[in-house]
């Protein structure tokens, strides 16, 4: 190849990028207002809210461009169509793309694949610049992780988080006739993994039962129990308080979960007397916003540090 044509290559590889930054920039801009929108998913953040059991190794094979949805480490460094987001990359993304002008192999990327969508396990610049040049389909080692929820390739991690809690919230429904014992059909939470909390919690009061019962109880009777004598007592503490004024965007269920974490901590630390009355209280006092010490500042991250253990499933 002479020089020229070399040349030649090179500015075109430059333009490409050149381009391909402006459109970046351009959905940036559309996208001021719902940044996330305009985000590449992290697959640490969506393994960790879809808890996947096991991984399959599916060898090669041609994956459509437009469901590579996020990246394992690269994931700030593109936008959610793979544009470059910065200047620092245009070195490396300029040599793929010449490779590409050339017609010269380059390997095939390495990915995951989870709810029907893929990440980048290794080869984020090949994959933004055959997005880039129109590219529909791209060869990828394929690992796939097993899960029960599906993925919409436009989904944020704040709407892949509502999908989880709905699968759950549906499969806690079926699972244990909730709905039906008790009519209510709004135990709704905020954050994944608090309808296996829950289930827990109906199961340890089911223990105390039958500390005191010469048969054991079913679980539909200790639900039943437990929703009468535990669950709406102190969802009515929580309404007579006014306490959801005081947590903004956090349902009453989810304060069940985190006043009884809190009640437990007060009962090791002021006697088992310690009432759930005084420690709704004190837990509103302590981290309500109205008091401008739940939301921001080291409060709530220390408390937020902790909750995240209530939140997590086994």
């Amino acid at each position: 190849m002479s020089p020229e044509y070399y040349k030649m290559d090179q500015q075109q590889a430059a333009d490409d990028f050149n381009r391909a930054r402006t459109r970046e920039l351009l959905s940036r801009i559309q996208n001021f207002m719902n940044a996330d929108k305009d985000k590449l998913l992290s697959f640490h953040d969506v393994k960790e809210i879809l808890k996947p059991r096991s991984e399959v190794y599916r060898g090669m094979q041609e994956v459509p461009i437009n469901k590579i949805v996020g990246s394992e480490g690269r994931y700030r460094d593109f936008n959610k169509y793979f544009l470059p987001r910065s200047e620092f990359l245009r070195e490396r993304w300029e040599r793929v793309d010449l490779a590409q002008i050339r017609d010269i192999p380059l390997p095939p990327i390495q990915i995951y694949e989870i709810g029907g969508v893929y990440f980048v396990r290794d080869g984020n610049h090949r994959v933004s610049v055959a997005r880039s040049q129109g590219q529909e389909e791209i060869d990828a080692e394929v690992t796939s992780l097993s899960t029960e929820i599906s993925i919409n390739a436009s989904m944020t991690v704040d709407e892949l988080k509502k999908a989880v809690i709905d699968y759950e919230k549906k499969i806690f429904y079926e699972k244990t006739l909730y709905g039906e014992l008790t009519g209510d059909k709004k135990l709704n939470f905020t954050q994944p993994g608090c309808y296996d909390v829950i289930y827990n919690h109906i199961l340890v009061h089911k223990y105390y039962l039958n500390q005191k019962q010469e048969e054991e109880i079913d679980f539909k009777e200790a639900l039943i129990s437990w929703y009468n004598n535990v669950y709406s007592p102190i969802i009515k503490i929580i309404n007579e308080e006014k306490l959801c004024l005081n947590f903004k965007g956090i349902g009453q269920s989810d304060l069940y979960v985190w006043i009884v974490k809190h009640w437990d901590f007060l009962k090791k630390e002021n006697g088992i007397d310690f009432t759930i009355d005084d420690a709704a209280r004190d837990f509103s006092v302590k981290y309500g916003s109205g008091k401008g010490s739940f939301f921001g500042g080291k409060p709530f991250r220390s408390i937020a540090a902790a909750l995240a253990k209530v939140f997590k499933r086994s």
